[in-house]
């Protein structure tokens, strides 16, 4: 119980907040609901630093005396939003459980909007909707009220923006792809920021989202206070006046996401613009040459409009075409670099590879003006909106400043980063802080340190313009980076031999089989409507049985450790995902796992035995499922073989049915449908009611004589079949081992 206590008393603040609000968030849409919390968020934030200031100014003490706390010039001058009676929070916390709350908090943000001209057009209006249920929306204000955002000590810890980025990234999860369009992984992000290193000067993001990489630069000057520091001769400055920020997006709501992300954070967002053209036809920063340019623009659009934009001054290195706007954006990017600027920019992989005649023809031209100082392969499921392979490009104006531009003038830095990574969700890919360190010192080493940089097969290339020019100008790290050479335990001739010596003696004994079935002749065919025809059998004998009498033992799985603890043996753990996979032995991915000797004893899995997938089935696809494991499986995996605890195990009573028989009727039930009635679905999972189904069906037995005449057909040709998918697999491991060892290069 303690170490519960303890699991719960260190989860973040942010996780308990989102799981509160969305257990109140019902049926509501995440697209919806996002704009109702991070709007009241923003409210609560406003209203704590407001009322902070307002107790100091009605106290009247020292600097604040003679102040009138009701003045909005005071606010102004300490840059703190003044916030009108009906709109602080202690006012709607008092009317949080009236039926016009929605009206209230609505009212809150328009009388906010009046009282302060930044956050005109900024904020949600959203809770008087007939869909937004008041008594959640009270609840939710009962729960925000509960933390301290705006006061000093909670600015000073960033409480709020962290929750506020937390829940934009939670909400961008459950929107999945949509998600992607207003939001950046915060670790993508972050590595953008400290690759180009926007320590001073003008920052510019096109395609802004929701902020993200204005908040990142801001929180990169606040962490080098150091480097500030050092400098000599400098004016010593706020750190966050260093920078200035100019964004443009084109999707109102997610520009008042972007606006309040950074009003909480202090950031003046003056000069992040909202139009619904766009940055391609509404180029709301004609003028501007930005030091640095970070963004993630949307990947392959072909509704950018270019057929209107034919003749754009932007197109210095060719027009894109209008069937995808990739080019157009680097363009964009490249015409707004100041001449010493760096643009860090995320963008589909193929745009590195693509060989469309205007696209590599830009790319070219692109490379050959030796704009392109690093190209970094990302790996999959680090976005919301892809699951495309991703690159990081980092273009810069003048690579001269590069302190080892001598050593390697004209070079591009390829990183292969694609293995990097850990999958924090089933659908989400995460890089550590260790993997974020290995990509930005290993750029910076290459820009700044010729001692400590050098190429690592499998990772990283310095790569010439000769090199690339040879491959057509492509870009795609993995067609530069030499690759690693693969490590084995065994040489590849002593690995095989055993391989080769079980197939030989396999195949000689699958051809006495197939000689035994007398193939030449009609001997075959003949057996088969012998054992098949039903005219020649009295059904009326067929005896109803409950399959619960024909069932010696029901065996639970068990899913083991991951690791072997004290008397653990190895096993294989057969899965309800590796049943179909069953009779072709497909199963390279049937996990290894560690379970006790004794148990390994009494739950191993014989010949004859039944596997029933008891639950995990997908939407559409039953529960049910069952293997039939064979003398060949067990030898397949050479080890004990178990069923995960997601399965069961049938043990049949040989002499009450034989199990063919048993086997064949279960594949017609499962293929009629018949499983699924025994299927519930309590928590989204289905789930398999295998003790009902044994106590309710039941199973038509012939005499034993005619069972056993059908049984023994099946048996054969069901012994034909995995016979020749055995061999098969035998044949499949040893190809694949041969061209592996001839392809790939080896250290022993």
């Amino acid at each position: 119980m303690a170490k519960k206590e303890k699991d719960i008393q260190e989860e973040s603040i942010e996780k308990k907040l989102w799981k509160s609000a969305d257990k109140l968030r019902k049926n509501m849409d995440a697209a919806e609901y996002k704009h109702v919390v991070l709007g009241l968020i923003f409210l609560k934030y406003i209203s704590d630093a407001f009322e902070e200031l307002y107790q100091k100014l009605k106290t009247g003490e020292g600097e604040y005396e003679g102040a009138d706390a009701e003045d909005k010039n005071e606010y102004v001058a300490e840059k703190v939003f003044y916030v009108p009676p009906q709109a602080r929070w202690s006012f709607l916390m008092g009317r949080a459980k009236q039926p016009t709350i929605g009206k209230d908090v609505d009212d809150a943000m328009e009388s906010l909007e009046k009282d302060n001209i930044s956050l005109k057009g900024v904020l949600p209006k959203v809770y008087a909707k007939t869909n937004l249920d008041k008594q959640s929306l009270g609840s939710l204000i009962d729960l925000i009220g509960t933390i301290a955002l705006g006061d000093k000590v909670s600015r000073s810890k960033d409480v709020l923006g962290q929750i506020y980025e937390y829940f934009l990234g939670r909400f961008a999860l459950a929107e999945g792809k949509k998600g992607g369009q207003f939001y950046t992984p915060r670790n993508v992000v972050e590595l953008l920021v400290e690759l180009i290193e926007p320590y001073e000067g003008r920052v510019f993001d096109p395609c802004c989202g929701s902020g993200g990489m204005f908040v990142q630069s801001d929180r990169f000057v606040q962490y080098h206070q150091d480097h500030y520091n050092a400098e000599k001769n400098k004016l010593q400055l706020n750190p966050s006046d260093r920078i200035s920020i100019y964004g443009q997006e084109s999707n109102e709501t997610t520009w008042r996401l972007c606006k309040m992300n950074l009003a909480i954070r202090g950031i003046d967002s003056s000069n992040v613009r909202w139009n619904n053209e766009g940055s391609f036809l509404n180029d709301a920063h004609k003028d501007l040459k930005a030091d640095f340019i970070i963004a993630n623009p949307p990947f392959n659009d072909s509704d950018w409009s270019g057929e209107l934009l034919r003749n754009d001054g932007r197109w210095i290195f060719g027009v894109p075409p209008a069937s995808n706007a990739n080019f157009a954006w680097f363009q964009h990017f490249l015409y707004h670099l100041s001449p010493n600027g760096v643009a860090g920019i995320v963008m589909h992989g193929g745009a590195a590879s693509n060989k469309g005649q205007q696209e590599s023809s830009i790319r070219k031209k692109i490379v050959e003006a030796n704009l392109v100082d690093c190209i970094i392969a990302l790996p999959t499921q680090l976005f919301y909106n892809t699951t495309l392979p991703v690159h990081i490009w980092i273009l810069r104006r003048n690579k001269s400043l590069n302190k080892n531009y001598g050593l390697r003038p004209n070079e591009i830095l390829m990183i292969d980063a694609y293995n990097l990574g850990t999958m924090i969700e089933s659908t989400q890919r995460e890089l550590s802080d260790e993997d974020l360190a290995l990509i930005i010192n290993t750029y910076h080493d290459w820009r700044n340190s010729s001692e400590n940089y050098s190429d690592t097969p499998g990772f990283c290339k310095s790569v010439s313009q000769a090199d690339i020019t040879a491959k057509s100008f492509i870009l795609a790290p993995n067609r530069y980076i030499d690759r690693i050479k693969r490590h084995r335990e065994i040489p590849f001739k002593s690995d095989v031999q055993d391989h080769l010596a079980t197939l030989t003696s396999y195949v000689n004994k699958l051809g006495s089989f197939l000689n035994s079935l007398d193939t030449q002749s009609d001997g075959l065919k003949e057996n088969y409507f012998n054992a098949f025809d039903d005219s020649k059998y009295d059904k009326s004998k067929w005896v109803p049985t409950e399959l619960n009498e024909i069932v010696d033992t029901v065996i639970s799985g068990n899913w083991g450790n991951a690791e072997p603890k004290k008397n653990n043996i190895a096993v294989k753990v057969i899965r309800g995902t590796d049943l179909p996979n069953i009779p072709l032995f497909n199963l390279h991915k049937t996990p290894t796992r560690y379970i006790s000797s004794d148990k390994a004893e009494e739950i191993s899995l014989i010949p004859g035995d039944i596997v029933v997938e008891m639950s995990g089935g997908s939407k559409d696809q039953p529960t049910g499922r069952i293997g039939f494991i064979t003398p060949e499986l067990l030898d397949f995996f050479g080890m004990p073989l178990i069923c995960s605890n997601f399965c069961k195990v049938i043990r049949l009573n040989p002499s009450a049915v034989n199990p063919y028989w048993f086997f064949y009727y279960w594949m017609l039930s499962y293929d009629d449908g018949l499983t699924t009635r025994y299927e519930n679905q309590p928590s989204g999972i289905k789930n398999f009611q295998l003790d009902e189904y044994l106590d309710s069906e039941i199973i038509l037995l012939p005499p034993d004589d005619v069972q056993q005449a059908i049984s023994n057909e099946l048996s054969i040709l069901f012994d034909l079949k995995n016979k020749m998918n055995y061999t098969s697999s035998l044949l499949k491991n040893l190809m694949h081992k041969g061209f592996e060892n001839i392809y790939y290069e080896f250290d022993k």
